[in-house]
Order: structure tokens, then C-alpha cells, then sequence
């Protein structure tokens, strides 16, 4: 009898082995790169989870971005889609709504929004409470491994905080807060820093200004008195180049963190790097 009751039993632990072994993954698809990182960071070594990123590395601010068929086929097989909102990916609505199931996650929730501008990542804080959303949206959906969630983002959090109490420290006695910037990403990024954006050059991302736009930034910066002008790594410098040649203001990096290694710690990094910049351009 002691017998029969062990060989009963094997079955029903095989069967509870086998239903946790196929249980379906959480098949997380971000929308592009600085949504990609932070969502990493907050499903750090949960069980049963993958995140994807729709958008190549490459890729940058989804401006003019061209849906493909292989895009298509990543969110047929998504459980949850997280964009950043504030309309940076309105080319997607259609495609989204072909997906009744998909549960889509808003990065920018709750957050006050510039008008027309969605570069929220770009400023520390603003990073903090997408950081913040998401852990909250995915603790909901999947409840089971919530915990695991709200503690990969209080993790990652301290770290965002750490650099922004320096970034703040450091930048709070320039000699200057006047920048110009190579395009729309960095009004939320200036407005927690206390910098003054004077000009912008290109509005659309890769959009050469016209000869009358040209001459009237460099009329802009030569008023303003402004030294530094700001390029991208991801666009040509073309313009910028030209407005530091007529102007004789320094060229430096700010990056906007659209693109970069696919590494957890890649938003922290870049930051550092905008810090070192702007130390070197304001000081």
C-alpha cells in the first residue's frame, strides 16, 4: 500500500514539474533604446521574462521611423508593449490597436509634459518616475514576481539618484548656463539643470537648417554671447560646425541616450558623459 501511494504520487510532482517548466515567458517588447534600458534594469533576472527591443540600436528618436514587417511580427508576440508615450510613437496606434491583448505600459505616465516635446528620459528625474511606472504597470500584470520588479527599481533608482545629487552638485556654480543644441531633446534635460537653451539649429533631427535659418542662429548665438554649442553622436555636424566656425563658440557632445550598447548601465554612462561635457563647456 506504502507502495502504490509513492507511485500515485510521482505522477501529480511530474505534472507540477511539467506545468512550470511550460508555463508561458513574459514576452516584454520595449519600443526603442532608452526605454529598452530601463526596462532591463527593472526585469533584471526575473523568472520567465525577455525583453525585446523593437526599434534597431541604431535607430534613435522614432521621428520618421518606417514600421517593417519584422517590427509586425515582434509585437504579434509581445504580452506587453512599453513606449515611452507623450507621442513619440503615435506611427504605432494603428498597429497597436490590431493587438486587442497586448497590454501596452506608458513610460510617461503622470508626468507634466512639454507640448510637442516627448524627450522625458532625457532629464534624470523624469528617467526616475518612468523607472517607476514601469516597475509599478509589470508588478500588476505580473503579480507573482512583483517584488523582484519594485526591487530591480529601487536598485536601479539609487543609482539615477546618486547621479543626479552629483550632476546637480557639479553643474550648480557655472560660469554660463547658455547652450545651443542641435535639436528638440533637451528642454526637460535644461529645465532640471537651470540651463538656458538660446537656439536650437535643427528642428527636425537630420533636417539641414536653410540659409536663412543658418544665418539667424549664428546672429542668435552671437547676441546671446552664448560659448557652447552642443552636437549629437547620432547626426552629422554639419550646421553646428558652420555656426562654431562663424561664431567662434566650442563644439561639444551632448548626448540624447537613443542609442548605445545594449547594457543595463548604458543610460549611466552616457550621462556621466554629458556631465564631463558640460563641466568642460560651462566652467
Amino acid at each position: 500500500m506504502k507502495l502504490l501511494r509513492q507511485n500515485l504520487a510521482f505522477p501529480v510532482v511530474l505534472l507540477c514539474l511539467l506545468t512550470t517548466a511550460n508555463a508561458a515567458p513574459l514576452r516584454i517588447v520595449t519600443s526603442f533604446y532608452p526605454i529598452y534600458i530601463a526596462t532591463l534594469n527593472v526585469t533584471k533576472d526575473v523568472p520567465g521574462v525577455e525583453v525585446v527591443n523593437l526599434t534597431p540600436p541604431l535607430t534613435g528618436c522614432l521621428h520618421d521611423y518606417q514600421m517593417r514587417p519584422d517590427d509586425l511580427k515582434k509585437l504579434s508576440g509581445a504580452s506587453v508593449f512599453i513606449v515611452n508615450g507623450a507621442g513619440m510613437e503615435s506611427f504605432l496606434d494603428e498597429a497597436i490597436s490590431q493587438s486587442p491583448g497586448l497590454k501596452v505600459i506608458s513610460a510617461s505616465e503622470g508626468i507634466e509634459l512639454i507640448v510637442d516635446n516627448p524627450h522625458v528620459w532625457v532629464s534624470v528625474s523624469l528617467e526616475m518616475k518612468q523607472v517607476e511606472n514601469i516597475a509599478r504597470e509589470l508588478s500588476a500584470i505580473d503579480s507573482v514576481h512583483a517584488d523582484l520588479y519594485r526591487n530591480n527599481a529601487n536598485t536601479y533608482l539609487a543609482k539615477l539618484d546618486t547621479l543626479r545629487k552629483q550632476m546637480h552638485e557639479a553643474l550648480k556654480n557655472t560660469k554660463t548656463r547658455d547652450i545651443v543644441t542641435l535639436h528638440e531633446a533637451f528642454p526637460y534635460f535644461a529645465k532640471e539643470f537651470d540651463l538656458n537653451i538660446v537656439a536650437v539649429i535643427e528642428r527636425e533631427p537630420g533636417s539641414e537648417p536653410s540659409a536663412y535659418e543658418l544665418a539667424r542662429t549664428v546672429d542668435i548665438v552671437r547676441k546671446s554671447g552664448a560659448t557652447a554649442l552642443f552636437a549629437e553622436p547620432q547626426y552629422p555636424m554639419k550646421a553646428i560646425a558652420v555656426i562654431a566656425s562663424e561664431t567662434g563658440a566650442k563644439v561639444y557632445i551632448l548626448d540624447p541616450a537613443v542609442t548605445g550598447p545594449m547594457k543595463p548601465d548604458a543610460y549611466l554612462r552616457i550621462t556621466e558623459r554629458n556631465l564631463t561635457e558640460l563641466e568642460k563647456a560651462l566652467k
